[in-house]
């Protein structure tokens, strides 16, 4: 997968992790790693290289004895990465040629920027989402995080949208269910466009397990998000579950109703994320320059609340 040509975002986590990203990130948790977090009397066991030599002499001249120091390090862990997508039907309705957004192309470069951030960050990357069963039932695609995932991601991630319309809910549910496989301070992407909801009960369960969680809501900036206003529309659409194309006709004031819904639809969902102290990006548009400023944007924020919380 090629990720050497986007531009990476930093992972900036909403707390202190318990470890550093191969030095670059601090930790609560001493252990071996590059950062200095302290010192203590040397004990059997520990290694030579650890040892301050300067300190040692210094506290063998005042104490009258020969006293060894050691260094301690904050240990370094490997940041672990989850991408969640979102497969229902109606996340792939309209081709790149439409003049409506193409979700897949989002999804597609979405992958591409959050795959770039985990190789800079030299991280584990997993991913998750649901599909229709053979008869049992929809179940999970699961790819546990490994740092060589990414074609394998890249791959799912290019195939159809045939999932139930309850897959997002499902795929949210199992994650919850791996606590080795995503520990606290994963970070997890949630991308859907939100459109069809998922119970409180598991964005608060989700917040419990301190994940690092982001969702990733992709919507049309015009007819997703607002609506366009008009005297009279002849507006097609698309049967999700049956993929029919048909026609409806709008008046002004039923515009206008839309329109006012879906901006409340959307400014609820962010409330409710931000209640939940969950950092969305909305992505509108497939433009790759534009996904990495989302991106860069969110990182950016993150590095100013860590700040205001010192």
């Amino acid at each position: 997968m090629a990720t050497r040509a986007r531009r990476a975002f930093p992972l900036i986590p909403r707390q202190r992790s318990t470890g550093i990203a191969y030095g670059t990130q601090r930790s609560r948790r001493r252990g071996q790693g590059a950062e200095i977090a302290g010192a203590r009397r040397y004990v059997p066991g520990d290694r030579l290289a650890w040892i301050d030599w300067y300190a040692s002499a210094r506290e063998s001249m005042a104490k009258d004895d020969d006293i060894f120091i050691v260094r301690q390090y904050y240990t370094e862990i490997a940041p672990r990465v989850v991408l969640l997508v979102d497969r229902r039907p109606s996340m792939s309705l309209y081709p790149a040629e439409l003049p409506w957004l193409s979700k897949p192309d989002v999804v597609r470069e979405t992958t591409l920027a959050i795959a770039a951030a985990a190789n800079a960050a030299r991280a584990y990357m997993g991913y998750l989402d649901f599909v229709a069963g053979d008869g049992d039932g929809p179940v999970p695609h699961w790819i546990a995080p490994h740092r060589q995932s990414s074609q394998r991601i890249m791959r799912r991630v290019t195939d159809g949208f045939m999932a139930p319309e309850n897959s997002f809910e499902l795929a949210l549910d199992y994650l919850l269910g791996l606590p080795s496989d995503v520990p606290a301070g994963t970070f997890v992407f949630a991308v859907s466009d939100y459109l069809a909801p998922v119970p409180d009960q598991l964005w608060s369960r989700a917040r419990a397990r301190g994940w690092d969680l982001v969702p990733v809501i992709v919507q049309d900036r015009v007819w997703e998000q607002s609506f366009p206003p008009v005297q009279k529309l002849l507006l097609p659409v698309v049967d999700p579950a049956t993929g029919k194309g048909g026609a409806i006709r709008l008046t002004r004031h039923e515009a206008e109703g839309r329109r006012r819904a879906n901006a409340e639809r959307l400014e609820g969902l962010l409330d409710m994320f931000r209640r939940l102290q969950f950092d969305p990006v909305l992505l509108d548009t497939p433009d790759p320059r534009a996904i990495d400023r989302a991106f860069a944007n969110w990182a950016k924020r993150r590095r100013l609340t860590r700040r205001r919380a010192r």
